[in-house]
Order: structure tokens, then sequence, then C-alpha cells
């Protein structure tokens, strides 16, 4: 039986760890540290340390490779076969990719080459492309520039988030991987230099990113929402606290058309829902929370909030 080892953090990974279990024998799983979660920030297992843990699997966990060489060492001690990366959150070096006798493959959460790096999920999301998927790929020393393997496709649809689109994607990737992998470890599939065209990369998320910009388009802001859940939220300013968007509406714009308010005029609409003017219309906000409350209705909000209506959402500093 293939010996190999897994590397992987979120959520995301773990229907593929699940899977190689239980088709291969997994040595020891890789993750990040345990991070600080919740109002009183305890240190809190990452999903896929969670999941190995509950059964009893070996679980590593080095703060960084290129820092810390006996991480490699040790990783060179188990002699894995192959290593197999989903979302693990650390950069691997050449010094990883070579202890392998068939190297390091990656499940990748976007159809390569677009949206090669950190958070290709959201950045299919933002672009407000039609589809994305899964490549499997062999990796290189670059960012997700190696060859590839094996493709899988998946519509996104008008009301995905990143956390709808990721669970998807994640039982995709791994049933790919499944269906990719014996035909490499053989031979078989010989793997494919990625297009030259089509290139683009999706930087990792910070939270400034969601601050919300009210003189973009509606359907732009749309975007902006969905793509950043669950984080960071996207989110504007009023009354001098922060207030995150969790869900909006842009076919506002199709009922109320332009308004002569200034981008981010908190607005009554005639049929009692409540609007934002944006760039190029009014978008409907459906979900709003104040920093430190929970989740409310956008009219419910506003029963407890009444000075919300004609305020000027605006960017916080």
């Amino acid at each position: 039986m293939t010996n190999l080892i897994f590397m992987g953090s979120p959520q995301f990974a773990v229907p593929t760890l699940e899977a190689l279990t239980r088709s291969y024998n997994v040595l020891a799983v890789y993750t990040q540290p345990d991070k600080p979660a919740g109002r009183g920030k305890t240190l809190t297992a990452v999903p896929v340390a969670q999941w190995a843990a509950e059964r009893g699997l070996p679980i590593y966990q080095p703060r960084s490779f290129r820092k810390d060489p006996t991480a490699i060492e040790q990783l060179r001690a188990l002699q894995p076969d192959v290593v197999v990366v989903a979302a693990y959150g650390l950069i691997l070096p050449q010094a990883v990719l070579d202890v392998p006798r068939f190297g390091c493959v990656n499940v990748h959460g976007s159809i390569l080459p677009r949206h090669r790096g950190a958070a290709p999920i959201a950045a299919a999301i933002l672009a407000g492309d039609a589809e994305t998927g899964i490549t499997i790929m062999q990796m290189d020393a670059g960012m997700d520039t190696g060859p590839m393997l094996s493709v899988g496709r998946e519509p996104i649809r008008s009301d995905d988030t990143t956390a709808s689109l990721s669970e998807r994607l994640s039982h995709l990737g791994a049933r790919l991987l499944i269906e990719t992998l014996p035909g490499y470890l053989s031979g078989a599939i010989t793997p494919q230099v990625q297009p030259s065209e089509g290139i683009t990369h999706s930087p990792k998320i910070n939270k400034a990113d969601a601050q919300i910009d009210w003189d973009r388009s509606a359907i732009e802001i749309d975007r902006m929402v969905r793509a950043y859940i669950p984080w960071p939220g996207a989110f504007t300013g009023w009354n001098g606290q922060m207030v995150k968007i969790l869900r909006v509406s842009e076919t506002a714009n199709q009922r109320t058309g332009e308004s002569a308010n200034q981008p981010g005029t908190v607005l009554r609409l005639a049929d009692g829902a409540i609007g934002v003017v944006t760039g190029d219309g009014v978008i409907e906000l459906k979900e709003i929370q104040l920093a430190g409350r929970k989740a409310l209705s956008a009219q419910d909000f506003v029963r407890g909030q009444p000075g919300f209506i004609g305020a000027t959402l605006l960017q916080m500093q």
C-alpha cells in the first residue's frame, strides 16, 4: 500500500483526508498550529487537526519549514511515497518537495492557471466567474505553477458564498484526487504544463479588503458580500461603529432605478425593504450585524436603530 503524508488545515481539506484514509496508509497529518478562536481567544486546533486527533493519526504542526530544519528532517524520517496537500497554508520549500519519491500533489480550489494563490474561491466570486473548480496538480517551487494532473468543474450559483462554494469544492476535490492518484502513481497520467494564457492571482485576504466602497456598483458589492463569508465579513462604518453586511440583493436596482442620494445613503424602499445607494443605483440590505451584537434582518435592525434610515455609511479609518 502507498504510504502518504497529508498536509491541510481548514474544513475544506477534511473530505480529502477522510477519502485518503479509506484507500491509503496515511503515515501522518501536518496542519497549522492551534489558533486563538472565539471571544476568549482560546487556542483551538484547526479542523484537520481535530479530525485527525479523533482518529488517532499522528499530527505534526511546524510553524515553518523554511525556518525549522528539524521539521524537514522529521518529514524525511517518515519516508512517504507521496505528500498530498490541500489548503495547508504553509509554503513548502524545495527541500520538502524533494522528500517523497512521487513528489507533492496539491488539491487547488480553482481551474488553473486562473486564480493561483491563497484565496481562489473568494477570487472566483469577486470576479463574477460563471464556474470554477478543482485542479489536482504536481507541486513545484512556484505559487501554484506546477503541471496539472486533472481538472473538475463546478458552476457558481448566484447566491453562493465562499462558505457554500468551498463546501461543494471540498467534496469535488476529494473525489477527483481519489480518481487521479492511482494513475499518477502508476505513471499512466502524464502531467500537463499549465496554459501560459489566462493567468490570474488571488492573494491572501486581509480584513481591510472587506471594507465596502459604496461608490462601486451594486453587483460588485453583492459579490464582495458573498466572497467574504465566512471571513472577514464585508463591513462598513455607521455612527462610529462597524456594521457587517451579511446578505444583500442587488435586484433592488430593478425596483428603484437611479437615486439622487450620494452613495452610502440608507433608504427605505417603496416595498418596505432597506436599501443603500451605490455607484449605479440601490442595493437591498437583507441581513446585517452591529459589532458585538447578533445578526439581524435589516428590518429588525432598523426597528431597534431607527436613525439608520437616512444615514450615510462611511469607510472606517
